[in-house]
């Protein structure tokens, strides 16, 4: 045999080869690079849609907290003001509740003033007949004598 009849086959056997590759062998593998390729692409746009998602979310979430945050600060800006005025009406509750107080412990105090002055009248009035019987050195009849004990009395 020579060089060019084993050339010859050699490039029919290849020919063959080549054919037999491009009908059975290549359709397959160039579907399932393209269905690689489709589902390569699927998940990039997958993946861009989950990003524009994420910072939509993340967006809101942003919002939703400096929402928050300004409702909270109003809250205490309220229950602060709530409180202050809740502690000036009891200041003012505790002021009238303290005056009324003081105004009555003057009124007993006046009335026991008035009491003891009540009192010590009548001792110093009895003290001043028991002065007098002993001067007389009798017995002052306090029935006899009411309208000069009253008298008496007034003056002291």
């Amino acid at each position: 045999m020579s060089i060019n009849a084993t050339f010859f086959a050699q490039m029919a056997v290849f020919f063959m080869l080549v054919v037999f590759t491009m009908k059975f062998v290549w359709p397959p593998i160039a579907k399932a690079l393209d269905d690689r390729a489709q589902k390569i692409a699927d998940g990039l746009a997958a993946a861009d849609k989950a990003k524009a998602e994420l910072s939509s979310a993340n967006k809101r979430v942003e919002d939703e907290l400096v929402k928050s945050r300004t409702e909270t600060a109003t809250r205490l800006a309220d229950a602060e003001r709530r409180a202050l005025s809740i502690i000036e009406e009891a200041k003012v509750k505790a002021t009238d509740e303290g005056n009324k107080i003081v105004a009555a412990a003057k009124a007993e105090a006046e009335q026991q003033t008035v009491k003891a002055r009540e009192a010590l009248r009548e001792q110093v009035a009895a003290l001043a007949v028991k002065g007098a019987e002993q001067i007389l050195r009798k017995e002052v009849n306090a029935g006899v004598h009411a309208d000069l004990l009253s008298r008496l009395k007034t003056e002291l």
